[in-house]
């Protein structure tokens, strides 16, 4: 019973005066809006002759908005007087997009289409929870009620990384090729891996003669290099406890990342092959490299899913598993918090076997907070308690990226919107020495 039910009751209760029984009155007028409600039900649409299907967007960049519609068929001989309503996860952000929402009225054998708007809040799998059909009578005293949970059809929105980086990478590609020596006008960059040969020049090393090919060609010849390539570059995710926190609006692990997609969109264009690991107590995503042209797509449809596990990282696990799957040298860059518990007791032990064997870079997101509180006098004994506790992390982060300089770790600390374009320059620097 709908609340114009209630009101049709209320109304015949003012005519009470005018029954000779005041109870008689109230029987008959109960009875006819009783029998008016049951007409009512009778001749609403039966939900389960009304057909639901779906169709839309599958995936949607955080901060982009995506549109799915339910398409609903009206099977049944009565008209359809429905209130629907499509529920999602909150964090999927749906709002309806049709005029009259959230009432339809759908003739016998027609369909409508209900599109419904997504700008989810957060990275991942947004699932719609529950369709809810209620077809009311042509008088509007009854309804009936279908709910679907989960919601019928089926549908998941995949949010991918926001990957704002994206926008670094025309100007690292332009670093990459004055390194690779496609732009002549700007010279060679270094490298170990054998290129040409040329006729020596004054200012030439001399470390670089070819004596073999000068003898026989009778002129002084001189090799070039040029930067290895078809390197292994290894992404490691650290996915426990210390990625779950928060710097700015975002997860730490967020900031990693949004790193690890601009690093490997620029390895594979170098020609290098680019693997991914994310790991906490157990591998969460191992993904080896692939085609050039379908490695970014994979990397992002993979990691949009990923989230923080509030466990300890296992670093005898991550070192074991690279040591593992590369036998080749390789260079390891591991997304991580600068943190002395996490870092002494974990991966210092394991850092000698995996530094000989390859080229390990430490990837750290900073928090600007600690550097606030350090340049603020305090004004109150709490924030002079605060501000004695921002120098203690900070000195702690620099012992620890001393430790980890000792066994040859390049340490990149930089702040979240930082981090990406440091770690390509850090990768670029190295491939342009030759010390990859």
């Amino acid at each position: 019973m709908t609340g114009r039910a209630a009101i049709l009751l209320g109304a015949g209760a003012l005519t009470l005066p005018l029954w000779p029984a005041p109870w008689l009155g109230v029987l008959v007028m109960s009875g006819v809006v009783l029998a008016l409600t049951v007409l009512d039900w009778l001749l609403a649409a039966p939900p389960g002759e009304v057909g639901a299907s779906r169709d839309g967007d599958r995936a949607v960049r955080l901060g982009d908005t995506a549109t799915v519609s339910v398409h609903l068929h009206n099977t049944s001989v009565r008209p359809l007087r429905a209130l629907v309503r499509d529920a999602w996860v909150p964090s999927a952000g749906a709002r309806f997009d049709f005029p009259g929402a959230p009432t339809v009225r759908v003739e016998p054998g027609d369909r409508v289409e209900l599109p419904s708007r997504l700008t989810p809040t957060r990275r991942g799998d947004r699932p719609a929870v529950r369709l809810t059909l209620r077809s009311y009578g042509p008088l509007g005293l009854a309804f009936r009620q279908r709910a679907e949970r989960p919601s019928t059809p089926p549908w998941t929105l995949r949010v991918l990384p926001r990957f704002e980086s994206r926008r670094h990478l025309p100007e690292k590609l332009a670093r990459l090729r004055i390194i690779d020596g496609t732009e002549v006008a700007r010279g060679r960059g270094q490298g170990t891996e054998f290129d040409t040969l040329r006729e020596y020049v004054v200012g030439d090393d001399v470390r670089s003669v070819d004596w073999r090919a000068s003898a026989r060609r009778a002129d002084v010849l001189v090799r070039t290099w040029r930067p290895e390539r078809d390197r292994r570059v290894v992404c490691v995710l650290d996915t426990g406890r210390t990625s779950a926190v928060r710097v700015g609006d975002e997860p730490r692990l967020d900031a990693a990342i949004d790193a690890a997609l601009l690093l490997a969109a620029l390895a594979s264009r170098a020609g290098d092959r680019v693997d991914l690991l994310a790991v906490d107590n157990a591998v969460r995503v191992a993904l080896t490299g692939g085609a050039q042209s379908t490695l970014l797509a994979r990397l992002v449809d993979t990691l949009a899913p990923l989230q923080p596990a509030l466990v300890e990282t296992d670093f005898e696990l991550i070192a074991g598993e690279i040591l593992r799957r590369e036998r080749r040298r390789s260079v390891v860059v591991l997304f991580t918090a600068l943190e002395p518990g996490a870092l002494g007791e974990g991966l210092l032990p394991v850092l000698p076997r995996l530094a000989t064997r390859h080229r390990v870079i430490v990837a750290s997101v900073h928090d600007p907070v600690l550097t606030d509180l350090t340049t603020r006098p305090p004004e109150t004994v709490q924030d002079a308690y605060a501000v004695s506790a921002a120098w203690r992390a900070l000195g702690d982060r620099d012992r620890v990226r001393a430790a980890l300089a000792r066994h040859g770790v390049t340490v990149v600390d930089a702040p979240a919107d930082r981090l990406a374009p440091m770690v390509t320059d850090t990768y670029l620097r190295l491939k342009a020495l030759g010390q990859l």
